[in-house]
């Protein structure tokens, strides 16, 4: 099996600029101009263009907002160095939502991107997730 992450977007281009310059990603196809493909990661990230204040399904009563919103899916980023990580996106937009905390399996930095959606870099340490797993 293979699965495909999509983000709604606002501004294609500016969410094209963030992706690349924060995580290293590359355009890959563009279909129209209202999808971008960016790769270089675990799988294929797809920014969508919508609109804000559209409906965000058929005759949904809850439309797109960008601000920061909750959702409970978000994209975790396993990455080596988490304070560059860190760095590199805020310099592209991102924001570090708290101060990076450590557990007994890696460090964990918790993020938003300039879309509204939040992100997190985890820099496993040791045995990573098996340091606390049963």
């Amino acid at each position: 099996m293979e699965f495909l992450v999509n983000l709604d977007v606002d501004d294609l281009e500016r969410a094209i600029g963030f992706y690349t310059a924060a995580f290293g990603l590359e355009v890959g196809r563009r279909f129209g101009g209202d999808v971008a493909e960016l790769v270089g990661g675990p799988t294929p990230l797809y920014l969508l263009a919508k609109h804000a204040d559209t409906p965000a399904w058929k005759n949904a009563a809850q439309h797109r907002h960008y601000g920061r919103h909750w959702t409970p899916l978000h994209l975790d980023f396993v990455i080596d160095d988490i304070d560059m990580a860190v760095e590199a996106a805020v310099a592209a937009g991102a924001e570090l939502e708290q101060p990076i905390t450590t557990h007994e399996w890696g460090r964990l930095a918790l993020m938003a991107d300039p879309f509204g959606h939040g992100f997190c870099f985890v820099q496993f340490l040791g045995r990573g997730y098996d340091e606390i797993a049963d």
